[in-house]
């Protein structure tokens, strides 16, 4: 009985983690430039004295998803989308260094340039900041031009130029704070082939239908399981009264 009821156990406890897993990439599926966490169930022998006659399920998480999302074309000069393989270089909240996919920039009141999770985008020498402008233009290769207050159309000068990098995707981890960072800890050096295009955003890569069809299938599997273990209670339970019956 203890088996059964272990193995029934186990099962519902890992469909409770897939779900978890599920429900934060379908929480995240209008975040832009977000990558999707995938999963996996690996079904494991259970190893000690005697013969391993049981075998558990075991939800292991496999990495990121990282194919790009779609492109999404917003108009708006501080929005930014890396054309391919790509990261932008943030500074997190305890000061190290992240990457990231998402270009929905905007300019804090201290005239520093932050995305839509308030992390700071990070150009050539540090913190991105920018003088007072009338007008913003982004290039291909990140370089942030403006023109001052007051000048003529064509009097454009380049402020920074947004750190993008391009390490091997085989070599990130995410963070708990939903930054990629090198397994090794190294910085990734800044790239030159990496390009971007303003007026547009990369749109989180979840597909939503798979997503909400995950759910229901994982839901499904809990129920059943929190019924075997149930009916293990039950059955535990009739034969003890046949126990004290026989006595």
């Amino acid at each position: 009985m203890d088996k059964y009821l272990y193995l029934a156990m186990n099962g519902a406890s890992q469909a409770m983690q897939a779900q978890q897993v599920n429900a934060n990439n379908l929480a995240n599926v209008s975040t832009v430039g977000f990558k999707a966490t995938l999963d996996y169930f690996e079904a494991k022998p259970v190893y000690g004295p005697g013969h391993p006659d049981r075998v558990y399920t075991s939800d292991q998480v496999e990495g990121s998803d990282f194919k790009q999302g779609s492109v999404m074309t917003t108009g708006r000069e501080l929005d930014i989308t890396i054309n391919g393989d790509g990261w932008f270089s943030v500074q997190a909240d305890d000061g190290s260094v992240g990457f990231s996919r998402r270009g929905d920039f905007r300019i804090d009141p201290n005239g520093l340039v932050t995305n839509g999770a308030n992390q700071i985008v990070l150009g050539e020498g540090g913190p991105i900041s920018l003088p007072q402008f009338e007008s913003l233009v982004i290039g291909r290769d990140g370089t942030i031009s403006v023109r001052a207050a007051g000048q003529n159309a064509s009097s454009l000068v380049a402020v920074d130029r947004i750190r993008l990098v391009n390490p091997a995707i085989d070599q990130l981890v995410r963070g708990e704070d939903g930054l990629f960072r090198t397994k090794d800890g190294f910085q990734a050096p800044a790239d030159a082939s990496v390009t971007v295009t303003s007026g547009a955003l990369e749109s989180s890569n979840v597909n939503a239908v798979d997503a909400m069809v995950r759910m229901m299938e994982y839901a499904r599997h809990y129920e059943t399981l929190v019924k075997m273990m149930k009916l293990a209670s039950e059955n535990d339970a009739s034969s003890a009264r046949l126990m004290r019956l026989n006595g």
